[in-house]
């Protein structure tokens, strides 16, 4: 079986290009998938479009499936939903979720995909990827019931924590953003919602995911005494400064960094935590995070766009129906 793939690649600073190729026929313990949808990360995925990824961490911050290296040319991405045409007979015609750039379709091994649960629509599944990270954030603060939280930067990230947390009995949770419009989504998610300014301090624990210094400096700020901040924020290669004078050491504070690479819980494997988040994706609240999407041909002029700033958003989803039609 020869079949033929087109594929998104970063090819220079802000630019990319679709490229043909050839899929590798696949091995009995493989599975060949056909693209429904994949997501764009507007974090990590629009640093990599910048080539800000520093040479200490080119190795660390490969996808599963990356192909070339950074800068570039680089095949990158890792929220890709489709269905199975070949593979063993328990996964042939299931939606499936695979940490994969974007691509019509591809060989990958079979333990590679976690199935979809029926409950979860395709579209929405592009979050999966996001809601792990969210899923090991809330390990790594192992927050109790009655906590107060706060959570800074309402990105793809961070509204995901706040979802995750959203059913945390007895607990405040508030979503704290600079953008007025992210009070709708704080709202559909069933969290509060504060400009900086007027957030509530007093937190047990701060989730800071708005990837500034601003924002980091604020976190610090609305920790009572003992309190922690849980960094998801991943900067590239820029530098942050921070206030750890003053009363950083007297009211004993505490930043620490949550990185989905590693699975929080000893006793839990990537393959739980990511079913997982699956599982959670049956709550159509989920639904706000997807906020456009464009189709694949496009992807060369819409990544650019949206690194810009332009459309704003959560979750840009890319829809490959047209490329199979």
């Amino acid at each position: 079986m020869t079949r033929a793939a087109r594929a998104f690649w970063i090819t220079a600073a802000g630019r990319g290009e679709l490229r043909s190729g050839t899929l590798p026929e696949p091995g009995p313990g493989d599975v060949l998938v056909r693209t429904l949808f994949s997501g764009i990360s507007r974090g990590t995925e629009l640093l990599v479009l910048g080539g800000r990824v520093p040479a200490s961490q080119h190795d660390v911050m490969r996808a599963p499936f990356q192909e070339g290296d950074f800068p570039w040319p680089v095949k990158y991405g890792y929220l890709n939903v489709g269905v199975v045409e070949h593979g063993p007979p328990h996964l042939r015609g299931r939606t499936v979720f695979c940490l994969y750039p974007h691509q019509t379709h591809y060989v990958v091994p079979a333990d590679a995909v976690t199935p979809v649960p029926d409950a979860v629509p395709p579209e929405r599944a592009v979050l999966a990827g996001t809601v792990e990270t969210a899923v090991n954030a809330a390990w790594d603060a192992a927050p109790r019931v009655g906590d107060r939280i706060a959570v800074v930067g309402g990105g793809m990230v961070g509204c995901a924590v706040a979802a995750v947390l959203a059913g945390l009995p007895g607990a405040r949770v508030e979503l704290v953003d600079t953008d007025p419009a992210r009070a709708a989504v704080a709202a559909a998610l069933g969290v509060g919602f504060a400009p900086p300014e007027q957030a509530r301090g007093g937190c047990d624990r701060v989730f800071h995911a708005s990837a500034t210094e601003r924002g980091l400096v604020r976190s610090l700020e609305l920790l009572a005494a003992e309190g922690e901040v849980i960094e998801l924020s991943w900067y590239g290669d820029r530098r942050v400064g921070l206030p750890l004078g003053e009363s950083f050491h007297s009211r004993r504070l505490r930043v620490r960094g949550s990185q989905v690479g590693t699975v929080a819980r000893p006793d839990r494997t990537a393959a739980e935590r990511l079913a997982l988040a699956l599982d959670l994706l049956a709550d159509p609240a989920f639904d706000v995070l997807l906020t456009g999407e464009s189709p694949f041909a496009e992807l060369p002029d819409v990544l650019p766009r949206l690194a810009s700033g332009e459309p704003p958003g959560l979750c840009h989803r890319v829809d490959y129906r047209a490329e199979h039609d």
